[in-house]
């Protein structure tokens, strides 16, 4: 007998309340990549929140996750004719997308009552497991004009402007999770320094419960923080000055100072001093980490990538045929050097061509199908060098009609006011137009999920020279790995531990070494590219497919969020 209607409604809310009353793990980050249609994601950092998110949902790990809603995005890209990037909002109705929640939460900003909703999206796994991605919002009509646009732009405005982004997301985060009746929080997962006010709000909550002195133990044994950047650049600090204009006496001065640092509030001290379990991203990241911040044990848990949303269809099919169970279990995948070679091939000329169609047809590139197609995508800036391959253009062209023909493809973004980085992009485009007759260069506009999942598994060879050791981890070649598609990379974060040299792909340059120059590592990027890796894809094919096949095995079976988030319930959440 099928029950009406309003009973399995009562009987849904029902298990609803039983599932939010069973959350335990809390996770905070100022960007979540969902979905192309919801722009609340910049690149790295907040995909991977998104596939770490995916996971948890998949292995029914009870976390709610917390961020902050963006009604203006991050940015839409364009490009002049000369390569300049220009910047415009995002237009997108979270209604359409999003549910609205009835209950409201403040905090205050220059003395100002600062008023927050919040918006749920209900993001499923395999089965009826779902992880509630709460996205905060303050453009209300309870708040003054200036705060309702607190919430509009992804790292946009100047430090006054983020430093009120991250009152929002943590300390908002933690009202509201608390005017939900998520009751049962044992763990405060802080994805990056943004959201590390959450601990002070935390701190300060149990001081007014209890009345007594500042419980510092008690906050860090519900606190845990990864931190993803291994520059000093890279965290987040605020004059004094400012965090007093913004937060008045939210905790005593003195506290601010023993915990965020002497000089500045510094959000990564702040979240090193008030967490109980602290990671970076990768093995050598955590050992730079360790580095950078010296008197904290800083552990390490290598990314990954969601498996189920980063493979194409054309390998989908192959593995379900070949690798039933794979999308929920991932570490099957080392099953791959089982499958026929000829299947991995045609499976890769199946998301090449989708590749190359779509770029010819919308740039007018005329790639070919038959060239090796080199690809490089992530954000635009200086030291990620997305040049290097371009150090000695001649050369380059010397060995595409010697060895062998190459094209590129190129994608990302440089954050608006990063001039180093969008120069950058003029500079390959330039190399486009100077060299076309020598190497095919297009570069993608507006690098989003949706055009990743099509770049990525569509190239040969997926190319990384960031500058050592600046790249925390890259999550970019694990999604090539995952398609069967090779990396040609320096030897930084993530590669460090996936490289096997002409097994799962190649380096750039020799192992420990960091204080080579530009000039240096490009002349090891063009050995490489003229002695062996294109050798190999035109005169080798039976090598380069076992190549393709290892990259599967090796690196998809191991570098994935069920893998990494299985890592973090045994180390941190327990």
């Amino acid at each position: 007998m099928v029950p009406a209607a309003g009973a399995r409604s009562s009987t849904h809310r029902l298990i609803k309340k039983k599932r939010k009353e069973d959350r335990r793990i809390a996770y905070f980050s100022m960007e979540i990549g969902i979905d192309t249609k919801i722009p609340t994601y910049s690149g790295g950092l907040g995909v991977l929140a998104g596939d770490t998110i995916r996971s948890c949902a998949d292995l029914n790990v009870p976390t709610v996750a917390v961020t902050l809603l963006y009604k203006k995005g991050y940015f839409s890209q364009t490009f002049d004719t000369n390569g300049q990037q220009i910047e415009s909002p995002y237009e997108w109705e979270p209604k359409s997308i999003l549910t609205l929640l009835p209950e409201k939460v403040s905090v205050t900003i220059e003395g100002r009552m600062v008023y927050i909703q919040a918006w749920m999206y209900e993001l499923y796994g395999v089965s009826d497991y779902f992880v509630p991605v709460l996205f905060l919002d303050t453009d209300i009509e309870e708040n003054a004009h200036e705060d309702r646009s607190l919430t509009h732009y992804l790292y946009g405005g100047d430090q006054r402007y983020r430093l009120a982004q991250e009152i929002i997301l943590g300390i908002g985060g933690v009202r509201m999770l608390k005017k939900l009746e998520y009751n049962n929080i044992t763990r405060y997962h802080m994805n990056e320094g943004h959201a590390s006010l959450l601990s002070l709000e935390l701190l300060r909550q149990r001081k007014l419960e209890e009345d007594s002195a500042w419980d510092i133990d008690g906050v860090k044994k519900k606190c845990l923080f990864t931190t993803h950047t291994p520059v000093p650049a890279g965290h987040d600090q605020f004059s004094y000055d400012l965090v007093k204009q913004l937060l008045g006496d939210f905790v005593p001065s003195e506290l601010f100072l023993s915990l965020g640092g002497q000089e500045k509030l510094n959000m990564t001290y702040l979240a090193l001093n008030l967490s109980d379990y602290i990671n970076g991203v990768a093995k050598q990241h955590g050992k730079v980490s360790t580095e950078m911040f010296p008197g904290y044990y800083i552990d390490s848990i290598t990314n990954g990538v969601h498996s189920g949303t980063w493979v194409c269809q054309s390998f989908k099919e192959l593995y379900d045929r070949y690798i039933p169970g794979w999308m929920n279990d991932p570490f099957s995948l080392r099953y791959a050097l089982s499958i026929p070679a000829e299947e991995v091939w045609d499976a890769h000329q199946k998301a090449k061509n989708n590749l190359i169609e779509y770029i010819n047809s919308k740039y007018q590139a005329q790639l070919a199908q038959d060239v090796l197609t080199i690809g490089f995508a992530r954000r635009a800036t200086a030291y990620k060098r997305a040049d290097l391959v371009f150090s000695d253009i001649n050369r380059l062209c010397d060995i595409a009609r010697r060895v062998g023909k190459m094209q590129f493809v190129f994608a990302g973004k440089a954050h608006p006011n990063d001039w180093p980085g969008k120069e950058l992009i003029k500079k390959i485009f330039s190399f486009a137009q100077q060299f076309k007759d020598c190497v095919k260069i297009t570069y993608l506009t507006e690098y989003d999920m949706t055009l990743a999942k099509m770049l990525i598994p569509g190239v040969d060879l997926w190319l990384n020279t960031p500058r050592r050791p600046k790249e925390a981890s890259g999550t970019s070649g694990m999604k090539a790995a995952h398609n069967g598609v090779p990396s040609l990379s320096i030897l930084d974060g993530w590669w460090i531990e996936g490289c096997i040299e002409d097994i799962t792909g190649w380096a750039i340059g020799p192992a420990g070494e960091v204080n080579l120059s530009d000039q240096q590592e490009a002349d090891f990027l063009y050995q490489k590219l003229e002695n062996v890796v294109i050798q190999a894809f035109y005169n080798n094919r039976q090598h380069w497919i076992d190549i393709m096949r290892s990259a599967i095995a090796i690196n998809a079976s191991f570098f994935n969020t069920h893998r990494m988030v299985q890592q973090y319930v045994l180390r941190a959440y327990l």
